[in-house]
């Protein structure tokens, strides 16, 4: 394999937002009025110099930084922030000679993570609107939303990247990856890379499992765990046939319910099978 780290990560990207059906997301037959499928083009391409900084060593925190400024010139807003925050240490972890793409390298690259590397992550803010939900009132001052106008609060509560996202594990399913060594990723990029077919026919089938095995935070986060719920029963109802994948995947982008930290994982699980061979 000749692709560079930076270039997979692309890649990564752009075979997740080309996977069709996935249910709510923009993919190549389905979008929203205001959030395009050029722009989900647009904002992979824009992350490549953030993704090769993180495999080429530089902080974390910077990479995703720089990674989500490039994704963000395009006019859709935020595309990939999520996808960023995912990749971004398993690019990490493949770029260094002293780990490698495991959960057990990965997590020394969390690890490793400071409070400039939680710098990093909060100027991100700066170049998009991301849906999180409001922090406790105590906590208001360290609002990632706020972007880099927290940077002295992050640093006087002195919390390195690793340690902020391991707050939101129990809310957030991508800094529970984080916290945990990627277990749902790894798992997800071995059933990527040991089927047969189109990469991109195999991610969306992967994209519906992991919809029906666990409540998408991001839906949690934006309709409520009712609406989360309701997901992931029909998504089941997809995998064994009882309902139409196609229409539900119709039904769910009418209704604006976007499972972003499913396709979130399944973006970072393309970019472990690709790192791992898997060639489009």
């Amino acid at each position: 394999m000749s692709r560079s780290v930076a270039a997979n990560a692309e890649l990564a990207l752009l075979l997740e937002v080309a996977s069709t059906p996935k249910p709510g997301n923009v993919d190549r037959h389905r979008e929203y009025p205001a959030l395009r499928f050029e722009q989900f083009l647009a904002g992979a391409v824009g992350t490549r110099s953030g993704f090769a900084s993180a495999a080429a060593g530089e902080p974390v925190g910077r990479a995703i930084e720089r990674a989500v400024a490039g994704m963000s010139d395009q006019d859709g807003g935020n595309t990939q922030f999520g996808a960023v925050l995912a990749i971004a240490p398993l690019a990490a972890a493949a770029g260094r000679s002293d780990t490698t793409l495991s959960p057990d390298g990965v997590s020394v690259v969390v690890a490793e993570t400071t409070v400039e590397d939680t710098v990093g992550f909060y100027r991100a803010f700066d170049h998009v609107d991301v849906a999180v939900g409001d922090p406790p009132e105590e906590l208001a001052a360290l609002d990632v939303r706020r972007g880099s106008e927290a940077v002295s609060a992050v640093r006087e509560r002195g919390l390195a990247l690793a340690e902020l996202l391991a707050e939101s594990a129990d809310v957030d399913d991508i800094a529970r990856e984080w916290t945990r060594g990627f277990p749902r990723t790894f798992c997800a990029a071995e059933e990527i890379a040991g089927r047969e077919g189109p990469v991109t026919d195999r991610a969306a089938a992967v994209f519906l499992e992991l919809l029906a095995d666990r409540l998408d935070t991001f839906v949690i986060t934006k309709h409520g765990r009712e609406t989360a719920s309701e997901v992931r029963r029909r998504a089941r109802a997809a995998l064994n046939g009882t309902e139409d994948v196609d229409a539900l995947a119709a039904e769910l982008v009418d209704r604006g319910i976007n499972p972003g930290t499913t396709a979130d994982l399944v973006a970072a699980a393309l970019f472990v099978a690709l790192q791992r061979g898997t060639s489009p």
